[in-house]
């Protein structure tokens, strides 16, 4: 695929957002996101009159109700009631924001002209799709990194993708980028020695691990016929210390062993998630108790160079200079 950067934040699962309005960080904007009027809206989670949050409110017809004094906005961001006053509204507007619904995931966006929303590799393919939610106590840098990574799977995640046995593959990785986005291609591992492989996934011809500006980390597993498994995780930094993300884990249908597999990949996969959960948050509490020491990092932290310059909104070198290692996964 051409990668290309996203103006785009999948915040949640859109069976999250029900009948009670939802507030998520995006960029360090508090939003609050609500369905009215059979549409979704997302507006600044901030009433103009006393600056009460409105996602504490409730969704009365078309119009979010501010739980301070129930001030009402429609999805516009206009005000339309003022209990108590008599006479005319006053001309008050709450800053709106494009949202939109797609693949199972809530979008959201601070551009006024985002353009398409993408979700994922193999979203809109007919494949099947399983969705998951979680935030851990870490960094939006440490957090992509951490996805991406192919040599802790044979420690952090022993047993499960790698680490099943001791045999090691000479793998060779090709690393290329663009305005706002970075992949690796790894090639040479017939398989990962874990049990999610041997079980589920088969043969393999190459793997692609790639990140996508503002926050989405993503892994393709090919086999000789095309992608087995795609993982896309969408990721936003929530505050200073904790990252929260919506993970998509889709596969073919294969008829009914589609459905088979991702029921029996679940499961491992929440164990995996809950074991990078941990690993990432001890490391973040050692971070901030040392402050000055700066971690050390070799070629084979193959793309974390590329995720922080594209981070602090700088091109990454592979985008011009393709680069190439050989290491053993």
């Amino acid at each position: 695929m051409q990668a290309k950067a996203s103006k785009w934040v999948a915040v949640a699962k859109a069976s999250s957002l029900r009948k009670r309005p939802i507030t998520v960080t995006v960029g360090g904007v508090p939003l609050v996101l609500f369905r009215a009027g059979g549409e979704l809206h997302c507006l600044t989670d901030r009433c103009p009159h006393r600056s009460a949050p409105l996602s504490g409110g409730t969704v009365v017809g078309s119009a979010i109700e501010c739980p301070y004094h129930g001030w009402r906005f429609e999805g516009s961001g206009q005000c339309v009631a003022v209990p108590g006053l008599i006479g005319e509204v006053p001309r008050s507007f709450v800053p709106r924001h494009p949202i939109v619904e797609k693949d199972g995931l809530i979008l959201v966006s601070l551009d006024r002209a985002p353009g398409e929303p993408y979700t994922g590799a193999l979203a809109g393919t007919g494949a099947i799709s399983m969705t998951l939610e979680n935030r851990v106590q870490s960094t939006l840098a440490e957090v992509a990194e951490n996805i991406l990574d192919t040599t802790h799977t044979h420690f952090t995640h022993k047993g499960i993708l790698r680490g099943l046995s001791n045999r090691r593959y000479r793998v060779t990785v090709t690393i290329t980028g663009g305005d706002g986005w970075v992949e690796a291609r790894y090639e040479g591992e017939a398989r990962q020695e874990g049990i999610v492989s041997r079980l589920l996934e088969g043969e393999r011809s190459i793997s692609i691990g790639r990140f996508i500006a503002p926050g989405i980390a993503e892994l393709e597993f090919w086999g000789r016929k095309g992608p087995n498994l795609v993982t896309t995780f969408h990721l936003r930094q929530d505050s200073p210390d904790e990252v929260r993300g919506v993970g998509v884990l889709s596969g073919p249908r294969q008829g009914g062993l589609g459905w088979l597999k991702a029921w029996l990949l679940l499961p491992l996969f929440r164990v995996s998630v809950g074991q990078d959960q941990r690993i990432l948050s001890a490391a973040h509490i050692r971070r901030r108790q040392f402050p000055d020491i700066k971690q050390m990092s070799t070629p084979i932290d193959v793309l974390r160079p590329h995720i922080d310059a594209i981070l602090a909104g700088r091109r990454p070198t592979v985008a011009d200079a393709p680069a190439t290692l050989v290491m053993e996964l």
